[in-house]
C-alpha cells in the first residue's frame, strides 16, 4: 500500500531534511511540503472537497509551523479531517507533551532530530490507522467528510447598521433551502439573537470556552435547537462572561460546528474581540454590513483598515454589504467599494424598516412576510454567497462561498500578530 505524507514544516532546511527522510520510507509517496497552517488547512480542505480518497494518509507536523501553534493545528486538522493520521514532528519529548499532543488528536509523535526507525514506524501506524478509519466512512452514508460546512460571519461596520438581521435571515433562506444550520451569536457582550427569535435559554457560548473537546453531546447541550430548525448557540445572558471565550475556544466551537452543520453563520456584532477575530479569519466568507451613510462608510473603511493591520482578513477577501440603500442617496455601492477596497455585494437591502419593525418588536423576525423587500433581498444575498441549495440539487462540496471572497480559513489568530500586541 502506497502512503501518501503531506509534510507542513515552516523552516526551509527542517523542510528538506524531513522530506528526505521520508522518501527513503517504504512505498511512501511523500508530497510537496507545505510553510504554514494556511497553507496545510487551504491544501487539505481542496483536496477533501474532491474526494475523500485525495487526502493523505498522513500529515508530519513540525513543531515550529506557524502561525498557529502546532497542537491548535493538530486538533483543528483532527477535527476538520477525521480521515487523516497527524504525527508531530517535536525536540520535547517529555510525557506531558505526549499526553497534549495525543489530546489534541495525533496519532504519534517524532522526535527531534529525526531517526528513520522512529519515522517509519509512526508514520505506518498512523496511515494504518487512516485506512481503517476511511474504510468506515465509507461504509457509513451518513458520515461527516471533506471539509465540513460553510462557515459566514457576518459583521458591523458600527452598531445598528443591521448586522443581526443579516445574520438571521442568511440562517434562515439556508435552512428553507434545506441544508442544516448553526447560527451563532459571536456579539458575546451584547448579541441579540435571543431577542430577535424570542428564545430563553440558559446555554451560551459561554459555557464551550473551558471544554477541551467539544464532543457531539457536549454539543448539542449548549445548543437551542429553533422551532424554524436553526440550531442556535447564543451570547451568553451575562456579558461579562464573554471574556470567557478566548480565541481557541472560538476555534473549537466554530469547528465543531462546521463538522456537523452544512452552513455555520456567525454573528461577530460590531466590536472586535479575540473570539470573533478568530471565527472572521476562519470564515469562508466575510461580510460586512454598512449603511449608505459618511459615517458608516468611514467605520467600514476603519474596520477594514483594522482587520488587515492584525492580519484577521485582507479587504478583497470581505464582501460589503450595503443595508437602507435608497437610489438617491449620495453615496452608491461603487463608491462604497472604491472608498473600503472590499467587494461590494451585487444586492443592496432596501431602507424599509417599516416591514421589520412588527415581528423586531415581538421578537419574530423570522415571521417576516415572504413580500417584504427586505427578505427578498436578504434571501437573495444568501443565493449570491452560494447558500442556498437549488431544489434537488446536490449539496455544494468544499465551500460554496469561495464566489465572492477566497478561501480564508486560515486556522487561528488569537490577535497574537497585532503591531506591540495587547
Amino acid at each position: 500500500m502506497t502512503t501518501r505524507i503531506l509534510p507542513a514544516v515552516g523552516d526551509p532546511d527542517a523542510a528538506r531534511s524531513v522530506t528526505t527522510l521520508i522518501g527513503q520510507l517504504p512505498d511512501a509517496e511523500p508530497a510537496l511540503p507545505v510553510t504554514d497552517s494556511t497553507q496545510l488547512v487551504d491544501t487539505l480542505a481542496r483536496l477533501a472537497a474532491a474526494s475523500l480518497d485525495e487526502l493523505p494518509e498522513v500529515v508530519l507536523v513540525h513543531e515550529r509551523i506557524g502561525p498557529v501553534p502546532a497542537l491548535e493545528l493538530v486538533r483543528e486538522v483532527a477535527l476538520r479531517f477525521p480521515a487523516v493520521g497527524v504525527v508531530l514532528i517535536t525536540a520535547d519529548a517529555s510525557p506531558v507533551l505526549f499526553s497534549a499532543a495525543m489530546d489534541s488528536g495525533a496519532r504519534g509523535l517524532v522526535t527531534l532530530p529525526l531517526g528513520y526507525e522512529e519515522l517509519a514506524s509512526r508514520v505506518q501506524a498512523a496511515a494504518q490507522w487512516s485506512v481503517g478509519v476511511r474504510r468506515h466512512l465509507g461504509a457509513g452514508a451518513d458520515q461527516v467528510t471533506g471539509p465540513g460546512g460553510t462557515v459566514v460571519t457576518v459583521s458591523g461596520a458600527k452598531g445598528g447598521v443591521g448586522a443581526t438581521v443579516t445574520a438571521v435571515h442568511l440562517a434562515l433562506a439556508a435552512r428553507a433551502s434545506g441544508r442544516t444550520v448553526a447560527l451563532v451569536d459571536m456579539d458575546l457582550q451584547s448579541g441579540d439573537i435571543a431577542s430577535y427569535l424570542d428564545v430563553q435559554f440558559r446555554r451560551s457560548a459561554a459555557d464551550l470556552a473551558s471544554i477541551a473537546d467539544i464532543s457531539p453531546r457536549v454539543l448539542q447541550d449548549a445548543v437551542y435547537v429553533h422551532e424554524t430548525g436553526l440550531s442556535l448557540l447564543l451570547a451568553p445572558a451575562e456579558g461579562e462572561r464573554g471574556e470567557e471565550v478566548t480565541d481557541r475556544a472560538a476555534r473549537q466551537i466554530v469547528s465543531a460546528l462546521r463538522g456537523r452543520h452544512e452552513v455555520v453563520v456567525v454573528d461577530c456584532g460590531s466590536q472586535l474581540n479575540s473570539a470573533n477575530a478568530a471565527a472572521i479569519e476562519m470564515a469562508d466568507t466575510a461580510v460586512l454590513v454598512t449603511t449608505p451613510d459618511v459615517v458608516a462608510v468611514r467605520a467600514a473603511k476603519r474596520t477594514v483598515r483594522m482587520w488587515e493591520r492584525l492580519q484577521v482578513r485582507k479587504a478583497e477577501e470581505t464582501v460589503t454589504l450595503v443595508n437602507r440603500h435608497h437610489r438617491s442617496t449620495e453615496i452608491q455601492q461603487p463608491l462604497v467599494q472604491k472608498i473600503t477596497g472590499t467587494r461590494v455585494a451585487g444586492v443592496a437591502v432596501p431602507a424599509h424598516f417599516k416591514e421589520l419593525q412588527a415581528v423586531v418588536d415581538a421578537g419574530r423576525l423570522h415571521e417576516l412576510d415572504a413580500k417584504s423587500t427586505v427578505k427578498q433581498a436578504l434571501w437573495a444575498l444568501a443565493g449570491e454567497l452560494g447558500l442556498v441549495q437549488a431544489p434537488g440539487a446536490a449539496p455544494a462540496a468544499g465551500r460554496p462561498g469561495k464566489q465572492l471572497a477566497r478561501a480564508g480559513d486560515r486556522g487561528s489568530l488569537g490577535l497574537r500578530r497585532r503591531a506591540g500586541g495587547r
